[in-house]
C-alpha cells in the first residue's frame, strides 16, 4: 500500500503531468514522433501512416517544432521539399513511450479477457 503523500507533493506530481501533457498529450502528438522515430519525415508520409487529416497535422507538427521536439527542413529545389526530422530532445521520451506501448498492450489483454 502507498503512503499518504503531502498536498505539496502532489501539487508538483500534478504540475509535472499538467507540463506533460501540454506538449505530447492529444491524440497525435506521441503517435507523430513515433512515425519520425520510425523514418517517416515526409508531410504526406506522416499523414498516411498515422491516419490524420492535413489540417490536424500542420497543426501538430506546429507545436511539435515550438515545443523543441522535432525540425522542418526545407529543401528548394523543384519541387521544394518539406523534411521532419526528430531532434535529440525526442529521445528524452524513450522510456515513457516504451512504457506507455507496454501499459497499452496489457491494458488491451486486459480488456480482451474479461469480454471473453
Amino acid at each position: 500500500m502507498r503512503e499518504k503523500i503531502s498536498a505539496e507533493i502532489c501539487q508538483k506530481r500534478l504540475k509535472g503531468i499538467d507540463d506533460a501533457l501540454y506538449a505530447i498529450g492529444g491524440k497525435w502528438r506521441l503517435k507523430i514522433i513515433i512515425a519520425l522515430r520510425e523514418g517517416c519525415t515526409r508531410f504526406n508520409e506522416i499523414q498516411r501512416t498515422i491516419g490524420i487529416s492535413a489540417k490536424m497535422l500542420s497543426v501538430e507538427l506546429k507545436e511539435l517544432e515550438l515545443n523543441g521536439f522535432l525540425t522542418r527542413e526545407v529543401h528548394t529545389g523543384h519541387p521544394v521539399v518539406v523534411s521532419y526530422k526528430i531532434t535529440e530532445y525526442s529521445n528524452t521520451l524513450e522510456e515513457v513511450l516504451d512504457a506507455l506501448s507496454a501499459w497499452g498492450e496489457q491494458h488491451r489483454e486486459k480488456i480482451r479477457r474479461e469480454r471473453s
